[in-house]
């Protein structure tokens, strides 16, 4: 059962799990979130399907009625489980993993995530103890139904006239493929935008390098003023500036405060950004009056905690973005409507996008680096106590593995919730001293614990 994670169901079909899991999670998701009727959707990848298959006829042996929406983006189920009122629903997706893998995000009413803590462990536990499965005396129906010219209606606020500037979009041959033409029109520049479940031209997770750099070359041959990618299932989105250079995500965050607050005047609002956050988010935040949140990195931990603390927006570095408006929950295109608007008024002021970026960035940054190692828990508290041996930190968090914020820099070092990875981030004001302290934490995994640099 190694696909039972702490967000949701996932891993390399066929090894990991398989068509028979997907029935019996199917089949005990009506009596986990009481649900007389279960909404299902899906991504283009090849296995899809047969798992949708194997998903609805759990369901309905549970005697609970299958509602399917059939291929959409993973924000669309969240849309269609708030906006109809649905108790429970499924979308089948890898994200952003490659091509071989596949899973099923859960979601129940509210659009409230359903991760290992909150009814994911107790499938599996179900599953592992072979609880009976007893087909019910009432068989449930399959019912079909389509919810595009809503959601794109639901959307239609956040739309603003882009005439005046040049997009570049990368689809990943994903589900934005569904939507994105659709909102922006055919006056910008796409690659990748057929639904294409192999992802023939690149993997749909646009945090690896590698896959932007499509993009970036777009953006530049096309002096468009932006570029955007969506990830597979299209819940998350990042951007590329005007000079073809990759804007990291949780800086976003920041840009965000120019529509919420510069266009909609909210006043005070509360954002969430998660543990690995740049400082220079709250530092750019604060000022404007935000109350600006810390919490666990995942949608099973941010959604709630956003519910919990009625905020606004917020985000991750993963590229999730967050929106009260949108039932708390994450939506690449909502996100992609926001920074489109701002980029293009900002243009009117004679500025750009690289521009906005740089009145929020601050500090130099290592990115997210992955080591292998056997022993996460240990490589963790030894990292932690070298450095607390040096200097006592102004801030410690601990709810996420841990983050330490010095004086003059910061890290947060975690274990991966869905891969086999240590990750560490670090910051600080200058790239000699950045340089310095990953060379140490790199040591000190390597040398005492046998760890490799992934």
């Amino acid at each position: 059962m190694g696909a039972f994670h702490a967000y949701d169901i996932r891993g390399v079909y066929n090894v990991d799990f398989d068509a028979s899991t997907a029935y019996k999670v199917g089949y005990f998701i009506p009596s986990l979130l009481g649900a007389d009727k279960v909404l299902v959707g899906r991504d283009c990848r090849q296995s899809s399907e047969e798992i949708h298959d194997s998903l609805v006829r759990g369901i309905t042996d549970a005697g609970a009625d299958a509602v399917d929406l059939g291929l959409c983006s993973t924000p669309m189920v969240y849309f269609a489980t708030a906006n109809y009122g649905f108790k429970a629903s499924v979308q089948i997706t890898a994200s952003h993993n490659p091509a071989e893998y596949n899973g099923m995000k859960v979601s129940r009413e509210n659009a409230l995530p359903v991760g290992l803590d909150s009814g994911l462990g107790q499938i599996q536990q179900w599953i592992e103890e072979g609880r009976p499965i007893v087909p019910s005396s009432r068989k449930g129906q399959v019912v079909k139904k389509g919810i595009m010219a809503d959601y794109l209606k639901f959307m239609e606020p956040y739309k603003a006239d882009l005439s005046n500037i040049k997009v570049a979009f990368d689809l990943s041959n994903g589900m934005s493929c569904l939507f994105a033409r659709k909102v922006y029109g055919d006056a910008h520049s796409y690659i990748y935008d057929t639904m294409d479940g192999r992802f023939p031209n690149h993997d749909p997770n646009p945090l690896k390098p590698e896959n932007v750099e499509a993009l970036k070359s777009l953006v530049r041959s096309t002096s468009a003023d932006a570029g955007v990618i969506y990830d597979g299932d299209a819940d998350r989105v990042m951007f590329v500036d005007e000079k073809g250079t990759f804007v990291a995500p949780d800086l976003v965050i920041a840009l965000m405060s120019r529509y919420f607050i510069g266009e909609r005047g909210a006043v005070a609002p509360r954002v969430l950004q998660e543990i690995r956050s740049s400082k220079a988010v709250a530092e750019y935040l604060q000022p404007l009056g935000c109350d600006v949140r810390t919490w666990r990195v995942g949608r099973a931990f941010a959604a709630p905690r956003l519910r919990e603390i009625d905020g606004l927006w917020g985000g991750e570095l993963a590229g999730h973005y967050y929106f009260k408006d949108f039932f708390y929950s994450d939506s690449g295109l909502l996100a992609s409507l926001i920074v489109l608007r701002i980029v293009s008024a900002i243009k009117k002021d004679g500025r750009t996008f690289s521009d906005a970026i740089a009145d929020i960035a601050r500090y130099s940054s290592s990115g997210e680096i992955n080591f292998r190692v056997e022993d996460k828990q240990g490589a963790m508290k030894r990292v932690c106590e070298h450095f607390e041996s040096l200097e006592k930190p102004l801030v410690k968090m601990d709810f996420d593995g841990f983050r330490l914020e010095f004086p003059q820099w910061w890290f947060n070092i975690r274990p991966s919730n869905t891969e086999p990875y240590l990750r560490f981030i670090c910051e600080a004001p200058s790239e000699g001293l950045l340089e310095d302290k990953i060379a140490v934490v790199q040591k000190i995994i390597e040398k005492e614990f046998g760890g490799t640099r992934a």
